[in-house]
């Protein structure tokens, strides 16, 4: 793969696959949100602040999340068995933290904030999906929030850099690495990384997942904009 060429499905190396964003699709929850990275879905609820259950978990100080991040059984071409997975468990902790970092948890101590991130369609950068679908709908759900979490992944194909890492760059390259990025602290919440990379690659990586998560955070805010925008259509034609 030189530098002219393009990847497997035509985009850049330092293009995105088509993003769609939306919030309050879900109307029995406290808020919602959506976000879909070309063939990758993602759907998310947040209920609460309700009482904490099991007791024990309970602050007085602060809230506690609960995160659950899961994949469909026909999210994939192979049917995942339902239930939580080792991996799936690990993916919950690292979004959880990623979003309890920007949620302002004193505002409501001893109770539970419950958040459910459900990925409908697969094609790799799933937690990623999964955490930009939770940040709209923590913010949908007027949970109050320093910033919305934006997240991508960027991978290592073939020998070059290339940003949203999808279809066979995810089960044939050589590096695959999500980030969680808030804007206005510019602070990383979340960076994990499987593979291995010069550190001059790395700091590129770094730089390009940065840009493509601006990129994305502009996208949520737009999608969180149009939400209320409608609302407040509906009020004047009242």
């Amino acid at each position: 793969m030189t530098d002219n060429e393009k990847r497997p499905d035509g985009r850049k190396f330092d293009e995105m696959r088509k993003i769609e964003a939306k919030s309050n699709l879900i109307k029995r929850a406290v808020g919602s949100g959506y976000f879909k990275f070309g063939k990758t879905v993602a759907i998310s609820a947040v209920y609460g602040p309700v009482e904490m259950h099991p007791r024990h978990l309970s602050d007085p100080l602060k809230a506690f999340i609960k995160f659950r991040y899961n994949m469909l059984p026909f999210s994939t071409d192979e049917r995942i068995r339902p239930g939580p997975s080792r991996r799936s468990k690990e993916i919950s902790k690292v979004v959880r933290e990623a979003l309890a970092a920007v949620i302002d948890l004193e505002e409501f101590p001893r109770a539970g904030i419950e958040v459910y991130s459900e990925i409908l369609q697969a094609d790799a950068s799933t937690r990623c999906a999964a955490l930009n679908a939770a940040s709209i709908a923590l913010a949908n759900a007027g949970i109050p929030m320093k910033d919305l979490v934006a997240s991508c992944s960027v991978g290592k194909v073939n020998g070059k850099i290339v940003l949203d890492v999808a279809g066979k760059e995810d089960s044939d390259g050589e590096v695959d690495l999500p980030i969680a990025y808030v804007p206005s602290e510019n602070k990383i919440h979340l960076l994990q990384m499987d593979g291995i990379i010069t550190k001059e690659e790395f700091k590129q990586a770094l730089e390009l997942a940065i840009e493509g998560c601006k990129k994305i955070h502009k996208i949520q805010v737009d999608a969180l904009k149009r939400e209320y925008e409608s609302v407040g259509e509906e009020v004047i034609e009242e």
